[in-house]
């Protein structure tokens, strides 16, 4: 049995900070009392234990109240992206077959044209009380959250989070991580994304405060890292790219109160842990997806440079291996297990299995050096096959990124009669650039097959709610005049 997360960590530290915002702070007492009420009020319209219902709102703490209010209650949430267009809501309400939509005031505008049951925050704020009774303890099996996936190919899957999957994940983390009364984590992950939805589970888990942002602010963040008002964050690449040049601006380190970037969504580039290891920032590399609830893999600080590029090793419950992998360093698919990986989906893909043979199938490209630690090269889907030969984009975007000049790279695969396919980049600058340059600099580094065929200059670069690169989109742009 798993303790209801909020009602257990609001018994054991009452008084500790459980999130801040702006100038505002919550105690993990007050945090309790906002989520009994909601759930009180949640109980008035017939919401009981084990209902689904469907939650779309921004990072703030009205967010922050909603969600655990709605967990104490014991329902199932469908996280909801607030970047979603009106059509691609409306079908995972569908498919989810949520019984209540709840929104933010702000995004009320989503609802029109929406046949969908919805009740706004301030709705529900007027709700009556219904004394009601909570679960204290949960089923490890039972459904917390349900996450769709992004959809790379054909609709999107609903994967299912249980208390077990998040609470395994939390605990992974932090044998990894280790843990400080002092610890503060900012959140700038959107909380609807398993980065952002896992933070929230490790404070109540650890009795930690969350130090949350409703949008990426790097002068902001650079600041409270160097202040040590912080002491841990999650990023991809580019969050790290803008921390990095805040603090080269001002000539900045980090506060020796700093402990973790935890960085995630690819391969971090050599140049940047190098600017890292200059500014005292502690960057340890993940691997993780909506299926594994968070974390799966994560790469130690001090192997930060020596193994460039890894994941790192299995955390503590966790397992990988490569399929069909007879020998170290041979690429194959990355097959994940392990108590953190999700029992299955809902909505039009219930009938998939997430497991063959025990085993999640990631769909990810990767290998296992001869000391265990992994190495993602790229997704399955974005391989680019040229001549015969297999390109990784990451390994091309990687390369690019190490220019002074590039801000950021992004690399899909065109069409080509004579190979097959051939790479191409689109790629962000602060100052002037020419194509010719950038074809010199990689062809003193790439093989010739993976020098880019062309490039494309951009203003910003496609990507989704956790700011990965979305390099099918870029496919799109190579016949469009988006770029």
């Amino acid at each position: 049995m798993i303790p209801n997360w909020l009602l257990q960590r609001a018994y054991l530290t009452p008084n500790r900070i459980a999130l801040s915002f702006g100038d505002e702070q919550w105690t993990f007492q007050q945090l309790k009392e906002e989520a009994i009420s909601i759930a009180s009020k949640l109980r008035s319209i017939d919401l009981q234990e084990g209902d689904r219902i469907a939650l779309l709102g921004a990072s703030s703490p009205e967010m922050v109240f909603m969600i655990h209010g709605c967990l104490v209650a014991g329902l199932e949430i469908v996280m909801l992206n607030n970047r979603l267009t009106t059509e691609e809501i409306a079908w995972q309400l569908t498919d989810s077959e949520a019984k209540v939509w709840i929104i933010a005031d702000e995004f009320q505008n989503l609802t029109a044209q929406n046949e969908n049951a919805f009740m706004t925050f301030s709705m529900i704020q007027t709700l009556p009380i219904k004394e009601s009774h909570f679960t204290e303890y949960w089923e490890p099996s039972r459904t917390i959250t349900i996450m769709y996936t992004s959809g790379t190919t054909g609709f999107p899957k609903g994967v299912r989070q249980t208390a077990d999957n998040h609470t395994s994940s939390a605990l992974s983390s932090v044998l990894n991580l280790g843990l400080d009364e002092n610890d503060c984590w900012l959140c700038t992950m959107p909380l609807f994304h398993i980065s952002g939805f896992s933070i929230l589970v490790r404070s109540v888990l650890y009795g930690m405060e969350v130090r949350l942002y409703e949008k990426f602010d790097a002068q902001s963040i650079a600041e409270e890292i160097c202040r040590g008002t912080v002491t841990r964050i999650s990023v991809v690449a580019t969050g790290l790219q803008r921390i990095l040049s805040e603090m080269e601006k001002v000539d900045s380190v980090a506060d020796p109160m700093f402990r973790t970037v935890l960085a995630g969504g690819g391969p971090i580039p050599n140049d940047y842990l190098e600017r890292s290891t200059l500014r005292q920032l502690p960057v340890l590399q993940t691997y993780g997806m909506t299926e594994t609830s968070s974390q799966t893999a994560t790469l130690s600080a001090e192997d930060a440079l020596r193994k460039s590029g890894s994941a790192g090793k299995p955390l503590f419950f966790n397992r990988i291996k490569i399929a069909d992998g007879k020998r170290a360093g041979e690429i194959g698919e990355v097959l994940v297990a392990g108590p953190h990986v999700t029992p299955g989906y809902i909505g039009h893909a219930s009938s998939k299995s997430s497991l063959v043979d025990g085993w999640l199938q990631t769909g990810d490209l990767g290998y296992i050096d001869d000391e265990g630690y992994l190495y993602i090269v790229d997704r399955r889907s974005d391989l680019i096959i040229s001549g015969g030969e297999n390109i990784y984009p990451a390994e091309i975007e990687n390369i690019l990124a190490s220019h002074p000049r590039v801000l950021e790279a992004g690399v899909c695969g065109q069409e080509d009669k004579e190979w097959g396919s051939v790479p191409v980049a689109f790629v962000v600058v602060d100052t002037d650039l020419s194509a010719e340059e950038l074809d010199e600099f990689c062809r003193h580094r790439l093989a010739s097959y993976k020098v880019p065929k062309r490039f494309y200059f951009v203003k910003q670069l496609p990507r989704n709610a956790s700011n990965k690169l979305l390099r099918r989109t870029l496919k799109t742009w190579l016949d469009s005049d988006e770029k």
